[in-house]
């Protein structure tokens, strides 16, 4: 089982720049492929980016293709997603998920919220125009 807990979230206005955190308990982080999604009011929770166990694949919604980096230090139990040229639809509580994925293959990351097993509690992201 892992904990996750993220942070990085705040207030920034359109075309700034937020780095979130996600810190992951546990000794076996390098086993977990890790998402980012996000939910705004009135709306289903949906893929942000996710990352292969090894780190060597990633994967983005394509709204954020070009403007989102998700990375991951395996040594820090950690994982990022650096957020640049926000706008205001950005604007969401972002949340961190992840899976055991040992059985898979170091590459394999999903970008459906139903294959994810752990969440974190959440930071909110408001972008302001």
């Amino acid at each position: 089982q892992v904990q996750l807990v993220e942070s990085g979230g705040g207030l920034v206005q359109a075309g700034g720049s937020l780095r979130l955190s996600c810190a992951a308990s546990g000794r076996t982080f390098s086993m977990y492929v890790m998402g980012w999604f996000h939910q705004s009011p009135g709306k289903e929770r949906e893929f942000v980016a996710a990352i292969s166990r090894s780190g060597s694949s990633t994967y983005y919604a394509d709204s954020v293709k070009g403007r989102f980096t998700i990375s991951r230090d395996n040594a820090k139990n950690t994982v990022y997603l650096q957020m640049n040229s926000l706008k205001p639809e950005d604007t969401a509580v972002y949340y961190c998920a992840a899976k055991s994925a040992e059985w898979y293959s170091g590459s394999y990351a999903s970008t459906s919220r139903e294959w994810y097993d752990y969440w974190g509690q959440g930071t909110q992201v408001t972008v302001s125009s």
